[in-house]
């Protein structure tokens, strides 16, 4: 709380500046200013797939940068924008062209970066290190034997070849290396798009012999893989940071207000050693076939969540985000008001749907759907697909009749009661203060108004999310 109130202060003092929106004399009149952002509501950040920085699992997004971001972003009162750079090389061009207003990754702090962007404080430190494979019989070897095997020392690199990406850090510090060691190591340039991950699993698998990465990252990424040795260190300790554009004051003053007040919590270090530490943790997310690094898969239902989306013609990522929401795919949960199941039905609405057994995962999605069917029935009227989606979410969770009061009263407040954002919304939020809710075209009186409003958003923010990690049409389908 009382970081909230700080950040609040800061914001608004940074609110009544105006930002520099030139660089080097050049205008950048197409820029997002932070007020833009602020006046926007949401905060985009550009960021790429890995096991540490972005992913999903088991229909739930993690990572450390999502994590951090998140906060970041809830502090600002903000919605967060995760925009994904597919090709890690691009991550600069995506934000001097104005795709997102932070680059939220692990980025070493340069002197080439530092001529094209701007940097946060750091967020730790790391060095970086040689991934290599041991020799296939490790395991019956002393360890002196393996390490004469291996690169122990950078100088051992002349003449020989590394792979890593085109514009990382890597890169430019194995050009470094070779004038400080006077002989050249020869670059493989890798594609920009493999993951972490799948550096790992090549040098282990023998098809790159040589890679680098940041030590943490290393650490967490080597338990799952013995054989590869990790020990030779390539550069001394660097900073790691987001990056920003360069005329981003405000932006870069504010996050940098936050990061050194998070950097002091708790809460930091638990989400650090969350996904560089616990590497029980992090071999049980790699290992499972929901892990969206993996596979196509968001959870063991998703051939049944597939087929009854299919039955009222509803994206299945959609139904799975639903899902979630309600259960956390468990279909033994059962709710503190009766409702049970994946879908969470109430005992009289399973009744009427002829669910013998709440907790059967295709009972409780079969009833499901068709309950969500029915609600999307009862709003025909609605024109917009998507609002009409969101008014069936918001009935399924509230009930259709409290949904119904919320449009009566919307159209009574001069708001658009066939539109849910910011019009149907907005009214429902009234219905849980007596002024509104006794009022006598109201006729099923309080709801808890805060429930379905945050349950309509959540679903489709995760949504969202499903629909950057997962393919529409499922592998093999």
């Amino acid at each position: 709380m009382r970081l909230k109130i700080f950040f609040s202060l800061i914001l608004l003092i940074l609110l009544s500046c105006n930002d520099d929106n030139t660089f080097n004399g050049t205008e950048l009149s197409k820029n997002r200013k932070f007020k833009d952002i602020v006046e926007s509501g949401r905060i985009r950040a550009i960021t790429t797939y890995s096991g540490t920085t972005y992913f999903l699992y088991r229909g739930r997004p993690m990572g450390f940068e999502y994590e951090i971001l998140k906060k970041f972003a809830e502090d600002l009162n903000l919605e967060l924008e995760i925009v994904i750079a597919k090709d890690e090389n691009d991550l600069i061009k995506m934000l001097n062209k104005n795709e997102g207003d932070i680059i939220a990754y692990g980025y070493t702090i340069t002197e080439e970066r530092q001529k094209k962007i701007d940097f946060s404080i750091p967020l730790y430190l790391s060095h970086q290190v040689l991934i290599q494979k041991k020799p296939e019989n490790w395991r019956r070897m002393k360890l002196h034997n393996i390490k004469e095997q291996l690169i122990t020392n950078p100088v051992e690199l002349i003449g020989d070849t590394v792979s890593v990406k085109r514009n990382s850090s890597y890169a430019q510090r194995l050009l470094n290396l070779s004038e400080e060691i006077g002989g050249k190591i020869y670059i493989d340039t890798i594609p920009g798009q493999m993951t972490t991950d799948e550096i790992f699993k090549n040098v282990a698998e023998g098809k790159i012999k040589y890679s680098i990465v940041d030590q943490n990252v290393a650490s967490i990424y080597a338990s799952d893989y013995p054989i590869l040795d990790i020990s030779t260190k390539m550069s001394f300790s660097q900073r790691i940071a987001w990056g920003l554009r360069k005329n981003s004051e405000q932006l870069k003053d504010t996050l940098n207000h936050w990061l050194k007040r998070a950097k002091k919590t708790v809460d930091y270090h638990v989400i650090y050693n969350k996904y560089f530490k616990n590497r029980r943790s992090f071999r049980k997310r790699v290992k499972s076939e929901f892990y969206s690094l993996n596979e196509q898969k968001i959870s063991p239902y998703d051939d049944l969540i597939q087929k009854y989306a299919t039955e009222i013609g509803w994206d299945w990522r959609l139904i799975a985000s639903i899902v979630y929401q309600e259960s956390q795919f468990r279909p033994s949960n059962k709710s503190w008001a009766g409702a049970s199941g994946l879908m969470q039905i109430m005992p009289k609405t399973a009744e009427e749907l002829k669910i013998t057994n709440p907790t059967d995962p295709e009972q409780s999605l079969r009833g499901g759907t068709r309950y969500l069917s029915q609600m999307w029935q009862a709003h025909e009227t609605i024109p917009d697909s998507i609002q009409r989606i969101k008014f069936t979410l918001a009935s399924y969770n509230a009930g259709l009749y409290h949904i119904k009061d919320a449009q009566r009263l919307a159209a009574h407040l001069d708001l658009d009661p066939l539109k849910w954002d910011k019009n149907a919304e907005d009214a429902l939020l009234k219905l849980n203060k007596p002024e509104y809710y006794k009022k006598d075209f109201i006729k099923y009186g309080y709801v808890r108004a805060k429930e379905p409003y945050k349950y309509v958003k959540e679903i489709f923010k995760r949504y969202e999310q499903y629909k950057t990690f997962i393919d529409k049409t499922p592998p093999g389908k």
